[in-house]
């Protein structure tokens, strides 16, 4: 499938909470790396991670561009929109850009992961300052321990010594 046409049935999917429908762009052992929620693999749990979506927003819009791709590596930028749900700011549109890594397989998602700035999120969906400061410090910690990240360490300690 070409990349354009996955990812406008990617965002519809999204936007018209068919959970089955963006479980499907994905391979059965595909997995979604959402920023907020996390790593999902398989349809089953990508499909209830979009439920999840639903629960704390509606009104889901996202806008893809500036795409990019090698292969089975690919690369869009995104503006992505939403009304929140939150009790701390019920029925306020939060937006934030983005851009989506994606490596494909057979013309299907094998994985999906994002990069945004959480913060710029969190402040817009009204939490405390120190809710924010607690969650960042959270994805800070899960960022540095993570193995890529011990790699660069040992290898540019190395490139020190």
């Amino acid at each position: 499938m070409e990349l354009e046409h996955l990812l406008e049935q990617f965002a519809a999917a999204v936007g018209a909470h068919d959970s089955s429908g963006l479980a499907a762009l994905f391979c059965e052992d595909g997995v979604y790396d959402d920023y907020f929620f996390g790593a999902h693999k398989g349809r089953s749990e990508i499909a209830a991670m979009l439920d999840r979506f639903h629960v704390g927003g509606e009104a889901f819009y996202w806008q893809f561009h500036d795409l990019a791709q090698r292969g089975e590596l690919a690369y869009a930028s995104y503006l992505f929109s939403y009304l929140s749900r939150e009790p701390e700011s019920p029925g306020k549109m939060i937006v934030f850009e983005g851009i989506a890594r994606l490596r494909l397989r057979d013309g299907l998602i094998a994985h999906y992961a994002e990069a945004f700035d959480r913060g710029v999120a969190f402040t817009q969906l009204g939490y405390p300052s120190e809710r924010i400061g607690k969650l960042l410090t959270r994805y800070a910690s899960g960022l540095t321990s993570s193995d890529a990240v011990q790699r660069h360490i040992r290898q540019r300690a190395a490139s020190l010594a």
